[in-house]
């Protein structure tokens, strides 16, 4: 480590400052020291190190009252807190005040030496770690579809022109893609964004439910039906009534749709006055509807009347591109929803999201980030929490298809496999994605029994 690195110590015993003293000489850091807390703060302000390891119990003031005062000075100082003192409660309020860590006396030199390289690392990379972050996520944001490859580009030139009509559209695409999103900017991008955006879904409707939650019904129409109650269809007025995962709707309930969709007219349960629908139809799903079709478990009558136009929504393992903006924009969004404060990412994050599948696509990749900016201290988000989390993922898909990856050298030919698929075979790209050398890989590969389409 850097001599220009600097660490100050608070703590009253002489001993344990001398003791930490010599620990950090031998890191090759600068060290500090004060034996109260108003010299410590008095430090700090004077010198501003990148690290403060400080005593909870301290002569003149406690620890957590030194912490706050050096959190107003600089919100992104890392702070050690050591305490010979087991306490739950002062624990608790010392992280959600901002300390970094929380070690007990007798100090541990393991867990003290990963506790200060991890935050002298956080500090430093604070300052040169890629900026990911510009300006404050807006609320407005929320239903913003985010991508400028060109699959997208002619996504949003698709939308453009469907906003124009009425016309009823079947959104395609994975789980996790975007669907919805794109469902609800179709509706907010129309000339009738002021009236109502409705969603069902279809995975959740079953028998006579169908047609009281789409169509109503009136009082006395069945047993606890003790008031009218307007459907789905009469609530979205003129506005878009979006049915979500259409292909999993039971085919009993495909006919009653088809019929609505045929004529744009019902009749709520129970009640004899017919009612008209100017409502768009917004359709979408994860399935085949052409393979369902032909095994018999979607009508082909109505997937003609849903495929009026048709949107594919790209997977995300197909836009990769995007990735430097996505992460940008979900780590504005979780900041602003989760009170987090992370600006920053190592640059190896990329590489390793990029080295990814995706088989959850754009939810997966909020879930993944979500877990690693809850879990980071600071504002910086590290490869080594993001690699963990992944990891796990792909453990339990692997437990999903039946596959045994429970050893290290399995899973590290599972994240070749998929660098070497993320890079197109490309030898030096998926070397770069893995963080090792072009002559390592190849060692691998070899080992592996992996074929080197570079050869």
């Amino acid at each position: 480590m850097s001599v220009l690195k600097q660490v100050l110590v608070i703590d009253d015993e002489s001993a344990i400052r001398e003791s930490l003293e010599m620990f950090l000489q031998e890191k090759g850091v600068r060290a500090l020291s004060r034996g109260t807390g108003s010299e410590g703060l008095e430090a700090f302000s004077a010198y501003r190190p990148q690290l403060v390891i400080l005593d909870i119990r301290l002569p003149d003031v406690s620890g957590l009252d030194v912490l706050r005062g050096i959190m107003d000075l600089d919100a992104e100082a890392k702070v050690i807190m050591i305490t010979a003192y087991h306490d739950m409660e002062t624990t608790i309020e010392a992280m959600r005040q901002g300390a970094y860590d929380y070690i007990h006396k007798p100090l541990d030199v393991d867990e003290l030496d990963r506790a200060v390289t991890n935050s002298l690392r956080t500090a430093e990379t604070a300052h040169t770690g890629p900026v990911m972050i510009t300006g404050e996520y807006e609320a407005s944001s929320r239903h913003k579809i985010v991508g400028n490859t060109a699959s997208m580009r002619a996504l949003f030139k698709t939308i453009g022109l469907v906003s124009r009509n009425r016309a009823t559209v079947l959104i395609q695409g994975e789980t996790g893609s975007g669907k919805e999103l794109i469902a609800r900017v179709i509706h907010e991008s129309s000339a009738s964004n002021d009236q109502p955006y409705v969603t069902v879904d279809c995975t959740t409707l079953v028998g006579g439910l169908f047609e009281s939650e789409l169509f109503g019904h009136e009082r006395g129409a069945f047993t606890g039906a003790g008031c009218m109650k307007r459907g789905r269809l009469e609530l979205a007025g003129e506005g878009t009534i979006f049915f979500d995962e259409i292909g999993d709707l039971p085919l009993p309930l495909q006919s009653k749709l088809l019929r609505f969709l045929e004529y744009r007219e019902f009749t709520r349960v129970g009640g004899a006055k017919t009612l008209h629908s100017k409502a768009r139809i917004i359709a979408a799903t994860n399935h085949n509807l052409t393979d369902r079709v032909s095994n018999g478990q979607f009508r082909q009558d109505l997937l003609f009347r849903l495929n009026v136009i048709t949107i594919a929504v790209p997977p995300l393992r197909e836009r990769l591109d995007d990735l430097n903006q996505l992460v940008r924009f979900f780590l504005a969004q979780i900041n602003h929803e989760m009170g987090t404060n992370v600006t920053r990412v190592e640059e190896k994050v990329l590489s390793l999201l990029g080295s990814y599948s995706w088989p959850g696509n754009i939810r997966e990749l909020k879930n993944v980030l979500t877990k690693a900016v809850l879990g980071a201290r600071g504002s910086v988000l590290f490869a080594d929490a993001v690699k963990s989390i992944m990891e796990e993922l792909l453990r339990h898909s692997t437990e999903k298809s039946g596959n045994d990856i429970s050893s290290p050298q399995q899973l590290e030919k599972r994240n070749i496999k998929q660098a070497l698929e993320a890079s197109n075979g490309n030898i030096s790209a998926a070397a770069r994605i893995l963080s090792i050398s072009r002559p390592t890989l190849r060692k691998r590969l070899k080992l592996y029994g992996l074929r080197d389409r570079s050869d």
